[in-house]
Parts: C-alpha cells; structure tokens; sequence
C-alpha cells in the first residue's frame, strides 16, 4: 500500500447545526465551530469533516443544495468559512466537506430553468421521463419513502428523485453538467480544502430504462436501492470525477458507499481507487429491518465480533476504510453496540478503544468523545427528521401502536446524533442563549465537557488519551500501517485483536460481558499502553472484569 498523507490521521466530524451557536439563534454556526478549534486541537483531531454548510432550504438539513458556491445564512458567510479555514490550519487542522452530487435542491437554478422548459437543456441535467399509461416510469420507492417520481407540472412527465421529492437527481450521463460539477469541486479544493466527504456517490449510475422491479412491499413498489446494485458501469464515472478533480490535488476523499459488488472492493479504496477510503457500514447494517425501523433487531454481539472481524480482514487486502461507531445518520453508537448494562463510562470507553484502534481511519462524530447517548423522546412531535417521520407512518401502517411506533423511532432516529452538543450543564447545555432547533437531550446535566473536563478519569480525558496513543511516534505506524489479526474469537464476551508490523505487536482486549473471563496469555505483556481500569501487568493469565479494555505491548 502507498503510504499518503492522511494515513495516520484521526478524523471528527462535525454537525454544524447542533455544534455550537454563537449568536444565540439556536442553529449552530461557523463562528461556533472556529471558537471550539482549540477544544479539538486538544483532543487529538487532525482532519475535521463538516456536514453540509452550503445554501439549502433545508427539507434534508442541507443535503438539498440550492447553491454549491454559497454558505447558508444560517452558518454565517463566506469570509467566516475562510476565515474557518486559516485558524484550523494554523493549529494543524485539515478541513473536508460534505459533497452532495448525485443530486441537489429544487430550488436549484438548474431545475428552476428545467421546470421552465421541461424540453429544454437543463432538463437534461436531471431525468425527465413521460410517464406510463399514466402511472410514473416505473414502481421504484425512494430512501424516504413513495415513488422516486415527481409530476413536471403541465406535462406528461416526471422528474426522478431517490430521496425527498424536493431533491432532483443530476443526470450524471450529461457531459456539460457532469463539468459544471468538477468545475465547482476544484473551486472549494483551490481555497484550500483538503478534501471531501461524499455522499451518496453509489446512486449516480442509473438504468436509463428504468424498468420495473419485483414489489418488496404492499404499497406495489420495490426499494430504489435495487436499481443500484444491478446497475453496472459507475465505476467510469467515479474515475472521471476523480481524474478531474481529487487526483490533481492530492485531496483526501472518503465516500459513503452502500450496495457496493462483493467484488468491487479494490476498485474504491486501493492505491488506484476511486477514494482515498469509505465508511464501513457493515457492523451498522446488523440492525436494518426487512421492511424498515420497526423490525430492526438489537445487535447481537457475536454477530457483531463476526462483521468486524470479516470486514477487517477483507479490507486490508486492499487498503483502509473509515471507521466509525455513529454519524449524522446513524443512532448513538453507545446506545446501539452497546447493552444496558454497559451503557456508562467503563463501556463507552471500551467500545472506543476497540473502534479508534482498528485498522483504518478513525471518524469520531461529535459527542462521541463525551458519551453522548440516545435522547428519550416523548412525541413524534419532537422529531426534526425527515427518514424518522417517514419510518414512524412506516410502523404505524404496519400495524404497531402510537407507543409501539415512538419507541422504534427513539432508538433508531438520525435525530439521536443531530441534538445539540453538550457543552456543559448550563441552559441548553452550553450549545446556545436562545432556543434550540431541536430539543436538547435530558442527560446533559451528566454528560457534558465542562464536567469531564478536569475528570481525569472522565470519558473525554480517556479520549484524549486514546488518540494520543494512536498517534504517538512509538506507535503511530504499527496502529496506521500494522496488520489486523484477530484472536480469543472462542471466548465469550470477549473482542480482541493483535495490531502488528515487523517491529511490534500489540493486542487490544476488551470484555463485553458483566462478569470477569479468564483469558490465557498467547504472549507476555511487555508494557501495558492503556486501560479503562486500573490494570496491573500479568504474566501468563488475565483475568479482565466486565466492560474491561486493555491494550499492551506484548512480546511477540
């Protein structure tokens, strides 16, 4: 593997809507995010990721762009953002974007000129098809729910979107508009970003005949998601995006990949890939439910150990992906990976130390460093989101109660991750003076930075910790470049792996159970590099308690 500059680096995302307020309108801002750089310099962050701050009416919290050359009003303006930019180099910060390509807003120039003249040459930036015997081209159900057609008023045909209705996607088999959009691209990498995150890059390839697929549900239509796995051919198109764009500046790029070929691995992340990495999804997929949120199961641990353990032998083949425990999509990992038992600060930080340590880059999502949890919801009411709305009428059709369909939502909500961050345990938890755009998680009192602060043995100082560690000189290139080797798969309970190179083995170990396992020592322990207990050194037998995590030095 060619080693590059982001190998060894540790990635944060950051939600700006819910980071931190600085004008006390209750969305957050990127003057928020500029007087918290000095917070994530301290924790270790080298690259931060920033959710969509681009112009949008916001129907998708910003992944609906109106204007990819524009900052929304409600972050701030164009000089804050370069403004964001210099102070986060200034501390050895890189900054990536979100880049929302495989469609935009409807209230994009584009499609406002497509609607004006449905025959026209913007119309062809987007699909624009006659319908059949009056029905849409054809019965694909979008990510969030009804048909991917939309009626262009005053015609026979129909606009396709895989997401919201108020989200077109971009015809990606138009040469103009596929230009328009690396032309844009190279402008934010020529300010100075560093890179991108992007999103939904799989959905680009389409089969322009759009055929029918078998129903997978009793509204007659079959989930868009089938036309992305047999479609063929949008490895090309990656290509011509990278070639044009990300190639000619080194940048670091990490794409949200689902529904990939078994055997496209290699083509997405090795040393000629479409991306520098992607998220691995596939511990997040355990819990996705043949028919939505309502028949999602709790994650199992042994299947989860499995799905880790697979994909990260897999991966290395190749090269690196990016992991994660929890994202703006995604509900709080702590309460999702986690059982009750060990959902408190013991548990958070064995659940991080196995993430942060793997092979790969590490993306922590903001609040992740603290323990924040997954709110308790008391309406429908509260929810901000779109998918959770959606998911909730899903349930309620299936048959489930009012109370039955709420508690689904409130474990699985992308609402979970998008609450404001918990600053400390002053009003609204320190986020903002003003109201809030979505409700503050209850917890906050408990669970906030001021607190942990001066807590040495706090969830955030163990943080800081752990990613000190990671990228420590004596041990960055074994945790960057060492081989993932699996081991005590036989014991109960038990997660634990080996990170090795030709100079060093060190094994992470941790015990997802409650009561204490014996484990047999394959090696001696040289040195013990971190704990969540007070872990003295053993010879040959280890007895680790419940929710314990060690990582040593062993002599290999």
């Amino acid at each position: 593997m060619k080693k590059k500059w982001w190998n060894d680096k540790i990635a944060y995302q950051i939600y700006p809507k819910s980071f931190m307020d600085s004008n006390g309108d209750g969305i957050g801002d990127l003057r928020g995010i500029i007087s918290k750089l000095d917070y994530l310099q301290e924790l270790g962050i080298d690259i931060v990721w920033l959710s969509p701050v681009y112009k949008s009416p916001f129907v998708d919290q910003g992944y609906d762009i109106s204007d990819y050359y524009a900052i929304a009003e409600e972050f701030g303006t164009m000089e804050e953002f370069d403004e964001l930019l210099r102070e986060a180099k200034e501390r050895g910060i890189s900054i990536i974007m979100d880049l929302v390509i495989n469609h935009c807003s409807d209230k994009h120039e584009w499609f406002q000129k497509a609607l004006k003249e449905p025959d026209g040459e913007y119309a062809d930036y987007f699909y624009f098809r006659k319908g059949k015997n009056g029905n849409p081209p054809n019965n694909m159900r979008s990510y969030f729910g009804g048909s991917c057609w939309e009626p262009v008023p005053g015609t026979d045909k129909y606009y396709l979107h895989m997401f919201a209705k108020e989200q077109p996607d971009l015809n990606w088999e138009n040469k103009k508009l596929r230009q328009k959009l690396y032309d844009m691209v190279n402008w934010w990498l020529d300010k100075g970003l560093a890179g991108f995150r992007i999103d939904a890059i799989i959905n680009i390839k389409k089969d322009l005949d759009f055929p029918d697929y078998e129903p997978d549900g009793p509204d007659g239509l079959a989930g868009c998601w089938r036309m992305v796995e047999s479609v063929d051919g949008v490895g090309e198109l990656l290509e011509d995006l990278k070639n044009n764009t990300f190639k000619k500046y080194d940048a670091f790029t990490v794409g949200e990949v689902f529904n990939m070929k078994k055997d496209e691995l290699p083509q997405f992340i090795g040393d000629n890939g479409h991306f520098s990495t992607i998220f691995d999804f596939s511990a997040h997929c355990l819990s996705n439910g043949e028919h939505g949120w309502y028949d999602s199961k709790p994650v199992d641990f042994k299947e989860w150990r499995r799905t880790v353990i697979a994909s990260q032998l897999e991966v290395q083949k190749y090269g690196l992906e990016a992991n994660i425990i929890e994202n703006h999509d995604e509900p709080r990992g702590v309460s999702r990976f986690l059982p009750e038992y060990a959902r408190n600060p013991k548990g958070t930080k064995m659940l991080g130390t196995v993430n942060v340590l793997l092979r790969g880059i590490p993306f922590i999502y903001q609040g992740q460093e603290i323990g924040m949890q997954n709110a308790k919801w008391n309406s429908i009411d509260e929810f901000d989101d779109i998918n959770t709305i959606d998911q909730y009428n899903i349930a309620r059709e299936a048959g489930l109660t009012e109370k039955e369909a709420l508690d689904v939502c409130s474990a699985m909500s992308r609402d979970n991750a998008r609450t404001p961050f918990q600053w400390s345990d002053e009003d609204n938890a320190g986020f903002t003076t003003g109201k809030p755009w979505l409700k503050v998680n209850s917890d906050y009192k408990d669970i906030n930075v001021k607190s942990q602060i001066g807590d040495e043995d706090s969830v955030l100082n163990y943080y800081r910790r752990l990613i000190a560690l990671r990228k420590s000189s004596e041990y960055k290139d074994v945790f960057a470049y060492g081989r993932f080797e699996p081991v005590y798969e036989d014991t109960d309970n038990v997660m634990a792996y080996y990170r090795t190179d030709n100079n060093k083995r060190v094994l992470v170990l941790a015990n997802f159970g409650v009561d204490t396992v014996e484990v047999q020592l394959e090696y001696p322990i040289k040195k013990i590099l971190l704990s969540n207990e007070n872990r003295q050194e053993s010879d040959k037998t280890l007895q680790l308690s419940g929710c314990e995590v060690m990582v040593a030095e062993v002599c290999a």
